[in-house]
């Protein structure tokens, strides 16, 4: 019970005292709300980063296979890649009619900075991706208005599109874009559904896609394009990620004739990447973040040391009168801690605030600019929040060890003599 009186006798003369002073205060804590800062903001940033990334691999898939020519995690040089063969319609034909342990398999082919035109608008900068029916299956054929083409238009190859969000408020502004016609390469394509908007950080292409059934898309095109086919395989479940990717792999060695010996001449990608992506992408993060928040607690912590050291010298008086009543040197000691580390916490509830007010008017009022940052939380993390306050306390402590100790030590009898 006498720690605890001590405790909020010192909390209340610290507060006094940073009320007494306080542009002092707000000096000396000014490296303190700086470093503050940098953890709060650097502990949002990653929050938002991994929602962004969670978000990615909800549209790709966690249970998703992709076989390409390319490597998306940029680990093979671009030369090696490029000299691949292209993956054929042929290849993804006997690929899916060998392989029967997955729930989907589709193809897909991609014309990427297409210009669609409608009426009198044009809007550049389109994919025209080629595939199968079966592409509403997977989560990035999500519909939100209308549908995907059937199996039945598909073998027709009839001229029919499904949009996306970004290329359906760009043709179509505060319309009703079911059942009207875009010109692709010339040719009058109906469009019959749109694809929910599903744009991430990671993936903000997603929404500037039109889809068209593989046979369309080949007859627009035919052999004018020199572009490698893309396989995807939705296996079921995340658990037999690894079982089904080396039969996939067997399966595709054995069309594409790979001697045993022969390196892969494909890629199976997934979301894995990603992650590996962003893990690398955090440590960066991280290691900037940590290095400037210790540069702000070091300039910080100098300045409450050197308050803390003048405070104790202005109250050298006081000092004395406390322990000539009876006050003894853990008292004094315990009183000036405290307010180090009171100070270093007001600081710290400083920077809360503004950080909170900050994030919340970025995190409201950017998406509104750029869509794509729609990941960002309105709010702060409050596991950073805990730490950062808990961190503000050591801080305090540490700066405030060798004036309290200084304050404790003091001689009565000369302190009453201090003028």
């Amino acid at each position: 019970m006498k720690l605890l009186a001590e405790l909020s006798e010192g909390i209340r003369i610290s507060l006094d005292s940073i009320w007494t002073n306080k542009l002092r205060s707000f000096l000396a804590t000014l490296g303190v709300v700086i470093g503050i800062s940098f953890v709060v903001l650097m502990g949002w940033a990653i929050s938002g980063l991994d929602n962004a990334l969670q978000d990615s691999i909800n549209l790709i898939g966690e249970d998703m296979l992709y076989i390409d020519k390319w490597d998306w995690s940029g680990g093979k040089k671009w030369d090696e890649l490029r000299n691949r063969k292209n993956i054929t319609y042929q290849q993804f034909k006997q690929f899916s009619s060998d392989f029967n342990s997955a729930e989907v398999i589709v193809p897909g082919i991609t014309n990427w900075g297409a210009t669609v035109k409608t009426n009198n608008v044009n809007f550049t900068g389109v994919s025209i991706y080629g595939t199968s029916a079966d592409f509403a299956r997977l989560p990035t054929g999500n519909i939100e208005l209308g549908r995907f083409f059937t199996s039945f238009e598909e073998l027709r190859n009839l001229r029919v599109a499904v949009i996306g969000s970004k290329v359906a408020r760009s043709l179509f502004p505060e319309q009703n874009p079911l059942g009207k016609y875009l010109k692709i390469e010339g040719q009058d394509f109906m469009v019959i559904g749109v694809v929910k908007k599903q744009g991430t950080m990671l993936m903000d292409f997603i929404d500037d896609r039109i889809y068209i059934p593989i046979g369309s898309f080949f007859n627009l095109y035919g052999g004018k394009l020199d572009r490698s086919l893309s396989i995807g395989i939705k296996v079921g479940s995340r658990e037999r990620l690894d079982e089904v990717r080396e039969e996939a792999r067997g399966i595709m060695r054995s069309i594409r004739n790979l001697k045993p010996w022969q390196e892969d001449d494909f890629s199976i990608n997934e979301t894995k990447i990603f992650e590996e992506i962003v893990s690398t992408f955090r440590l960066y993060v991280w290691g900037i973040g940590i290095g400037m928040t210790v540069l702000a607690f070091i300039v910080g912590m100098i300045g409450i040391m050197n308050i803390m050291f003048v405070s104790v010298a202005e109250r050298t008086k006081e000092i004395g009168i406390r322990k000539s009543v009876g006050a003894n040197n853990r008292s004094i000691l315990l009183q000036f801690l405290m307010e180090a580390a009171t100070l270093c916490l007001v600081g710290a509830f400083t920077s809360i605030v503004i950080c909170s007010i900050l994030v919340f008017l970025v995190a409201t009022f950017l998406p509104k600019f750029i869509p794509e940052t729609g990941f960002l939380q309105p709010f702060l993390p409050f596991e950073f929040v805990l730490y950062a306050s808990l961190v503000a306390i050591l801080v305090g402590l540490i700066s405030g060890l060798m004036p309290a100790y200084r304050a404790s030590r003091v001689d009565p009898i000369e302190s009453l003599r201090y003028e």
